[in-house]
């Protein structure tokens, strides 16, 4: 006569004693790095005058060395210069120009990584910059050509009321946005539009209004190093689960007596299952490292068809904003779902919640809480 009996395995005795503690898994991240960078740019520039909007271009250079602290935030000192241009429609059309330089120091901010987070592999970046500095102008002799012509139809006096002559320094704000595509890790190729605002004294001319010039560049940056590190630590993870595997012992016996009276059998107790799927900083998508848990719960779930199964999507509330961690704890969700149906796991045994990040948060280390929790059971 065969008797069947279930024990619980040897991981479950473990997992009993040692209860209370937690194990630990190596965790390999990749991290930004702050680094210095060089640019080079080249464009054009139009100045604001009385004439229609294009008709003022001149070329335009600029020249950046600067620091990214962290994925958002940076500072740069930009020389940019060449040549401005002005124009008065006064007895004919007159244009003159004028050549300048002007160092400005700028807070650079990217709005991709403020909105979307930290992604190493990330190709376009939209950014904003603003700053204040210097204009220094030089070689204004076309003004003072234009406005000794003009000065017999004015009585002598100066048609340009805001003439200057030598070399002028003038503060300048600073502000505009970028466009920029890696290439690498260290090179980007970007697009910039400025916009800077001067005295009324700029273009020698008097307005009672502030002067403005625009600038379009392209370009290339370069960064002195790596931008970008991969960082391994030791981080808590949920005890081990218990398993329940079956043990079938024989006694034989030589002489039966009677025949028992059958006996109905004890229905089967099926023990909760729970597996934690990690996914990395805002990825929803599930690793390959991760992929023996999935087909562990799927194991599971094949040994027992009445079972169905929790996925709980979870989301660091360290990092990116309540929208976004909503949205990623329900795509982890979704992604761990998938992947169990993938597997032939039935659509309906299986039920998703997202917990973003104002519930409860299962892990003390943020990092761990980039996760989905499976819990199986009937």
């Amino acid at each position: 006569m065969k008797l069947k009996k279930y024990i619980l395995s040897a991981s479950f005795a473990v997992c009993a004693l040692f209860a209370s503690a937690q194990a630990q898994e190596e965790v390999t991240e990749t991290v930004f790095r702050p680094y210095w960078y060089g640019q080079l740019q080249g464009g054009v520039q139009e100045t604001l005058g009385e004439t229609s909007f294009g008709k003022l271009l001149a070329p335009n250079a600029q020249i950046t060395v600067g620091r990214q602290f962290n994925p958002v935030w940076g500072l740069r000192l930009a020389v940019n210069g060449w040549q401005s241009k002005a124009s008065i429609d006064f007895e004919g059309r007159h244009n003159w120009k004028w050549n300048y330089v002007s160092p400005t120091l700028d807070l650079t901010c990217d709005l991709t990584s403020l909105v979307g987070g930290y992604k190493p592999n990330r190709r376009w970046y939209f950014g904003a910059f603003a700053g204040v500095g210097a204009n220094i102008a030089w070689d204004n002799k076309e003004a003072n050509c234009v406005n000794d012509a003009l000065k017999p139809f004015v009585g002598g006096e100066n048609a340009l009321f805001d003439i200057w002559d030598g070399t002028k320094v003038r503060f300048v704000g600073h502000m505009g946005l970028n466009l920029d595509y890696a290439v690498s890790s260290r090179v980007r190729l970007g697009l910039e539009l400025q916009a800077n605002v001067l005295p009324d004294t700029y273009n020698s001319k008097r307005a009672k209004n502030a002067d403005w010039y625009f600038n379009g560049l392209i370009g290339v940056k370069y960064a002195f190093g790596a931008t970008k590190a991969k960082r391994s630590r030791m981080v808590d993870v949920a005890p081990c689960e218990p398993q329940v595997v079956e043990k079938i012992v024989e006694r034989v016996v030589e002489k039966v007596v009677e025949v028992p009276t059958p006996v109905a059998a004890e229905p089967e107790v099926v023990e909760p299952f729970r597996r934690d799927i990690f996914f990395t900083i805002s990825n929803t998508t599930v690793d390959k490292a991760q992929m023996g848990k999935v087909q562990q719960v799927v194991d599971y779930m094949t040994k027992y068809p009445e079972s169905r199964v929790v996925v709980t999507g979870y989301a660091d509330k360290g990092t990116g904003t309540l929208r976004i961690n909503l949205r990623l704890s329900e795509q982890r969700a979704k992604a761990v779902a998938e992947a169990l149906i993938n597997n032939g796991i039935d659509p309906k045994r299986i039920e998703t919640k997202s917990m973003g990040e104002d519930e409860f948060q299962p892990y003390s280390d943020p990092v761990l809480n980039r996760v989905a929790i499976c819990i199986a059971g009937e």
